[in-house]
């Protein structure tokens, strides 16, 4: 496998993660028809597509939770098949879009978590651990979180709280499932920013959502899913319009640029009873 990266050498050197030509099928009903997407390092990629699109189904096979019935995955050029869920983890690291616990551990225990495939399940933190875990909270600047219980924060700090626990893994790939979930409008905000510093120290990101505006201001790229397929990906301008928009969510709607890398999206129905 290629080298992935060193993370106290300052930027990192990602690992190319790829999907070839993946199929998925349920009880005779095809999820993912031949979905190809490639994930480079030092890019923000996300991927749109309407409620029961293969978005979720993609990345579980992405992240070696599922086997595609067709095609497959390959992760620094070593196909995902050959790897130990333990050597994936070192790889890739998962952010749900919902995640509570069951016991009121602090923000630092929660973020420690990450380094359980280094340390093993009944290691204790080493010094090393301990640091890395330190300078995670202060990359999203939120170590004065540390020491507060994580189920007594807000929603927009848990998802802080579970990027660092995946920066904590020490992969330079993170999948982000639909993140804007919790998050209000500030948050929104926040987490773009540090998306987009994280693809420049070299992380490789892919995210889901159904929120153009944020995947416009926060993607180097968007691919979209409709019905179990890529039908195109390419740079935010380039592929955010309103006849993708259609072809996505079924609605027409009004793209009203307002900067170089901001586009605004309004329904039409919604422009028409604004201007009545």
């Amino acid at each position: 496998m290629e080298t992935q990266h060193e993370m106290r050498s300052g930027k990192l050197l990602g690992a190319r993660l790829e999907a070839r030509d993946l199929y998925f099928r349920i009880a005779r009903c095809d999820i993912l028809k031949g979905v190809s997407l490639v994930l480079r390092p030092g890019e923000v990629v996300s991927l749109l597509g309407a409620n029961g699109a293969g978005k979720t189904t993609l990345l579980r096979l992405l992240l070696g939770l599922a086997s595609p019935a067709r095609g497959e995955v390959l992760i620094g050029g070593s196909p995902l098949t050959s790897l130990s869920h333990r050597q994936i983890a070192t790889q890739v690291a998962y952010v749900p879009q919902v995640h509570m616990t069951p016991f009121p551990y602090t923000v630092r225990e929660v973020v420690t978590m990450g380094r359980l495939t280094r340390m093993g399940l009944l290691g204790s933190p080493s010094e090393l651990d301990r640091d890395v875990v330190r300078r995670v909270l202060e990359k999203l600047k939120i170590p004065h979180l540390a020491d507060r219980i994580y189920s007594e924060i807000s929603g927009g700090e848990r998802q802080l709280v579970l990027i660092a626990r995946s920066l904590a893994q020490e992969t330079s790939t993170l999948i982000l499932d639909e993140p804007l979930a919790s998050l209000d409008f500030g948050y929104q905000s926040v987490l773009a920013r540090h998306l987009k510093q994280l693809a420049d120290d070299g992380y490789s990101i892919l995210m889901t959502g159904h929120d153009p505006q944020f995947a416009y201001q926060a993607s180097n790229r968007i691919a979209l899913i409709i019905e179990g397929r890529v039908e195109e990906e390419g740079p935010p301008r380039q592929v955010l319009n309103a006849a993708s928009m259609r072809r996505l969510y079924g609605i027409d709607v009004e793209c009203v640029s307002i900067s170089e890398d901001r586009v605004a999206f309004f329904p039409r129905a919604a422009v028409s009873e604004v201007l009545r």
